[in-house]
């Protein structure tokens, strides 16, 4: 693997409509919380250690949630970081807790507005970056929810609006309410099933955020073709993952997480870990034959 330095710039950057350029190569602050993404991490130094690192190596857009504990993972930003700087803190509201990996979406309103608030508090800012909707809620209907969201954001406790695990059709009726800036679904080399989404985002300047980008399931197991081609480029499989999303598209912004500052650094090199051509197209069919 061909490098110099540990800089996610190398990355690139990606103009996020209504928040302005960031670095593609972000981190996703979900797993500097406790077992089941519930309660405290096993060591609240280690996880400020891991966000003030991310910003040493270049990172300036970090993607949380008030889920995230709940709470746990912004306070602990805002511990690390805060005043923030050129960091751009994303995070989104709209999934309530009741226990580790249970999630419910509520997308009442009222309900909205105020996890808003309480982020703008833990956070210790005046205006969210980004403000993406977790989930669209079940319980009341999308356009009230899009237009509290549009309501927060003309009052300026908003920067930029964005969607998490959503259709094109869902994009599409969230634009008659608001700017869609971002868009968060599921999204690697073992799980595709949102292409058409990221082609839309592509085309209309909405940028991508892949959630769990390092998956690479049999292809990263020895023998499988991921592995393979990190052994060759002196790299890892999940280095190979991210760095086939950053060619994939360049609306594609990856948040690698991780509780771990040596975990942090490896995902950090594959910024500057290049793929040709000839690999990247063997990567991607195999990724569609699965």
């Amino acid at each position: 693997m061909t490098q110099t330095t540990l800089d996610a710039r190398a990355s690139g950057t990606y103009d996020i409509k209504d928040l302005g350029p960031v670095t593609r190569l972000g981190f996703g602050a979900m797993r500097i919380t406790g077992d089941g993404i519930w309660g405290e991490p096993a060591d609240a130094d280690v996880a400020r250690s891991v966000l003030r690192r991310a910003v040493e190596l270049g990172v300036d857009f970090i993607d949380t949630a008030d889920a995230y504990g709940p709470d746990v993972s912004e306070r602990l930003i805002a511990e690390a970081l805060h005043p923030y700087g050129d960091v751009k803190i994303a995070t989104k509201v709209g999934n309530t807790r009741q226990g580790p990996n249970i999630w419910t979406p509520v997308g009442n309103p009222a309900y909205l507005r105020q996890q808003v608030e309480l982020s703008l508090r833990k956070l210790k800012v005046d205006t969210l970056d980004l403000l993406q909707l977790h989930r669209i809620g079940p319980d009341v209907p999308a356009d009230d929810q899009f237009a509290e969201l549009a309501a927060m954001q003309k009052e300026g406790k908003i920067r930029a609006l964005g969607l998490s695990e959503v259709t094109v059709a869902e994009i599409e009726q969230a634009s008659k309410h608001f700017t869609v800036a971002t868009v968060q679904n599921r999204y690697n080399l073992t799980y595709t099933d949102a292409q058409d989404v990221l082609d839309h985002c592509e085309a209309n300047g909405i940028g991508f955020i892949p959630w769990a980008p390092i998956a690479s399931g049999e292809l990263g197991k020895p023998g499988g073709i991921v592995a393979d081609i990190a052994d060759r480029l002196g790299a890892t499989s999940s280095q190979v993952a991210l760095a086939w999303l950053l060619r994939k598209s360049p609306a594609i912004l990856p948040i690698p997480g991780t509780g771990s500052v040596a975990h942090l650094e490896e995902n950090i090199a594959a910024a500057s870990l290049e793929l040709d051509d000839e690999t990247f197209e063997a990567i991607t069919k195999a990724a569609e034959q699965q």
